[in-house]
């Protein structure tokens, strides 16, 4: 079972209702602000990583995981129903979709984020994983709030065109297609979610096109990582912090 104790921070799985409860808490508080659980089916169904301080057991972090045998099982992902994924079908190894990532709000410090990459490094090595995927998002609805973020997606990590989903959702932003701009690269990374800055560091890739969640106030975009692609330097970095 995943354990990992870093400097002021323990990472482990649920074990009980309750672990599995204050994570849903910690998801509200961060995704509306306000008290209360957000709960909905792929719960039962997921593995759910904590990031708890040492000292007073507070939850500073959580995230799920959703393991698939392959690209066959990529239907049974919380991202299929808002991306056409038919693409990633053909993909045959291991897939890991990571899903409703969060950090207390009320928490400034750069080494939860280090310490939840690292706990999934050793999941994705315990298990042989050789893809993770997800939504990425940006806070809020309005796409001209991060219009260099989006140019510089479009201009150096959309996805290979054999894994490129299509659109699916109702209401979607076509970065890829409407933006005619150069990206101011500062202004790109100032505005890009630490998250999904993480991810284009190891490599990662996204949809050409942003979809607008109304009811979780944001717009996220599909996100994969091919395991075998990331830079060695990267992954000695990892696999430091999972050791």
């Amino acid at each position: 079972m995943l354990s990992l104790k870093k400097g002021r921070y323990n990472t482990r799985l649920a074990k009980t209702a309750e672990d599995v409860e204050a994570a849903q808490r910690l998801r509200h508080l961060s995704f509306h602000g306000t008290d209360g659980l957000d709960v909905d089916g792929f719960d039962a169904v997921c593995v759910h990583v904590l990031v708890e301080e040492s000292k007073t057991g507070r939850l500073v972090c959580c995230f799920r995981i959703l393991p698939l045998s392959g690209g066959s099982e990529i239907g049974r992902s919380y991202s299929a129903q808002y991306y056409e994924l038919s693409g990633l079908k053909d993909f045959e190894g291991p897939m890991v979709e990571m899903g409703r990532f969060c950090i207390h709000p009320e928490v400034r410090d750069p080494d939860i984020l280090r310490v939840a990459w690292g706990a999934m490094t050793r999941y994705v090595d315990d298990n042989e994983v050789e893809m993770l995927f997800g939504c990425s998002s940006f806070h809020g609805t309005d796409e001209k709030e991060y219009l260099d973020a989006f140019a510089m997606l479009k201009e150096r990590h959309l996805a290979p065109k054999r894994w490129l989903p299509r659109v699916k959702a109702p209401q979607v932003f076509r970065f890829g297609q409407k933006l005619r701009r150069k990206p101011d690269a500062k202004q790109a990374m100032l505005r890009m979610p630490p998250l999904l800055r993480t991810y284009l560091l190891m490599g990662g890739w996204v949809s050409d096109h942003a979809v607008v969640d109304r009811n979780m106030n944001t717009l996220h975009v599909f996100t994969g990582l091919e395991i075998n692609a990331i830079p060695p330097a990267r992954k000695r970095l990892l696999r430091g912090v999972a050791g």
